[in-house]
């Protein structure tokens, strides 16, 4: 990538430093998309030796570009999020994905097509670490951060995403466990 479009595309990615989850940081700062990506791809990187038949490198960069369509619509919760917001959120990034230069391009196109297609090992993976990441951090944050409904999604969010995998159903189990204490802990 000739340095200008570098500078351009990174200007554009800067912009999830600054776009506001509804999440919160176990010191109580809103948590940006750009903390959730980067903790995403750790996840990713650390889960190596779980999947060896796996290209993690494929993994990890889902893990860092799939919400850049959030640079241009902001974050909205999963639980707000309506089918005409992901469609809108779909056709920004699609556009400008288009500007950028060869190979980076097709490469990220064909990356979201097999994301959103999810038929893919790699891609049910990194399907299931999103949902799996945004839990670990509604329990890191202080309860008081939590809606109503949240206490019965942090038990059951993401249940789906990980029934291929037994070592991800162990991490969903750990990570339900964590919020079963946090909600005993913190509620007597």
């Amino acid at each position: 990538m000739n340095p200008r479009s570098l500078l351009d595309a990174l200007h554009t990615a800067e912009k999830l430093k600054d776009t506001f989850r509804h999440c919160h940081t176990s010191g109580g700062k809103q948590e940006s998309v750009a903390d959730h990506s980067w903790r995403l791809a750790l996840m990713a990187y650390w889960m190596r030796d779980e999947f060896p038949e796996v290209d993690m490198n494929k993994v990890i960069t889902m893990c860092l570009i799939h919400d850049l369509g959030e640079c241009f619509t902001g974050d909205i919760p999963t639980f707000h999020k309506t089918s005409a917001d992901e469609e809108r959120e779909e056709r920004l990034l699609n556009d400008w994905v288009r500007t950028l230069p060869a190979p980076h391009r097709d490469e990220m196109a064909a990356l979201y097509a097999e994301i959103s297609e999810r038929k893919t090992l790699e891609a049910r993976i990194f399907k299931a670490l999103d949902g799996l990441e945004a839990i670990i951090q509604h329990n890191e944050a202080d309860i008081s951060t939590w809606e109503d409904h949240e206490y019965a999604l942090n038990l059951s969010y993401a249940d789906d995403r990980v029934t291929f995998s037994p070592y991800l159903m162990a991490l969903r189990e750990a990570i339900r466990e964590e919020t079963r204490k946090k909600i005993g802990r913190d509620n007597t």
